[in-house]
């Protein structure tokens, strides 16, 4: 499995990294315009990411428009989002409008931090990425 972890704050970053990174590669973004970098290299070089943990409130870019930018991205490559890289919204925003707003940006899953491996986990299973 190759991940994109997106998270600006390092403690938290850092413990997605040393869950996810047993489970394959893991690349890191700390903010939405990186992410629409590494998402767009990585789709040049034929190496896509099966999944993305995306924070919401970064500087430079946040989550919501860096999803609709990596959604984009792939709906120009001829990719539905159905096929594309499974993204996991990983934020402090617990408001129904974050959680609407995040899935109708097409997001495949949403956790509250602090991230629960237990339930991070299960939903990687459930995706079938391991």
């Amino acid at each position: 499995m190759r991940t994109l972890i997106v998270e600006d704050d390092f403690t938290s970053r850092l413990l997605l990294q040393s869950f996810v990174s047993h489970y394959g590669e893991c690349h890191i973004a700390v903010n939405g315009r990186e992410a629409v970098e590494a998402f767009r290299a990585a789709q040049k070089s034929g190496q896509t990411y099966d999944l993305i943990c995306l924070d919401i409130m970064m500087p430079e870019m946040d989550g919501h428009e860096a999803i609709k930018q990596i959604r984009a991205l792939e709906e120009a490559s001829g990719t539905l989002s159905s096929n594309g890289a499974k993204i996991i919204m990983t934020t402090a925003l617990d408001d129904v409008h974050n959680v609407v707003r995040s899935f109708k940006s097409l997001c495949d899953a949403y956790l509250f931090k602090p991230i629960d491996t237990a339930k991070l986990l299960g939903h990687i299973r459930g995706m079938q990425l391991i």
